[in-house]
């Protein structure tokens, strides 16, 4: 009672109501294409808001109930397979660029949770000051940087 996940057809948009947050809003689909899924949560956002206004502070931002989303509240985030890089032997290489980046590393089933095939949950970690889209910047850089490393790792093992 009371709570709930709605989703479209495809399942590349959902909004679920009253877990951790009142509300959140979820665009994602597999692949590479950021664009595709930001805009599809703005528009998304943007059709929500018209119906049911959100919490704004003009210096805070969105307001919610989870401290560390204060701001735009948006987690930008892509499952990726990084085995080198995620490795013990180059973990502080990862989170040297992580740092670099603004991003933080998850196992891809939630925060504090570990990965043993390689699949890391990588995802902005400033929320608060900044623009939706200079926080998907963050995210689509620090990603990009992780790759190249992987990459260079092959490259140094074979």
């Amino acid at each position: 009672s009371g709570r709930g996940i709605y989703h479209n057809k495809d399942k590349t948009f959902l909004v679920w109501i009253n877990e951790e947050d009142q509300l959140r809003i979820i665009s994602m689909q597999k692949g590479a294409d950021i664009g595709a899924v930001f805009t599809r949560l703005s528009i998304g956002a943007a059709a929500i808001e018209k119906v049911a206004k959100f919490a704004n502070d003009t210096h805070l931002g969105y307001i919610t109930s989870c401290p560390t989303n204060l701001g735009t509240a948006m987690r930008g985030s892509v499952h990726i397979k990084l085995p080198l890089l995620g490795s013990k032997e180059n973990k502080a290489q990862f989170q040297k660029i992580a740092d670099e980046y603004f991003v933080q590393i998850r196992g891809i089933h939630g925060e504090h949770s570990e990965t043993d095939d390689g699949v890391f949950d990588i995802s902005n970690r400033r929320r608060l000051g900044r623009a939706e889209v200079d926080l998907v910047q963050d995210m689509y850089d620090g990603v990009k940087a992780m790759i190249a490393a992987e990459k260079e790792l092959a490259k140094a093992k074979k």
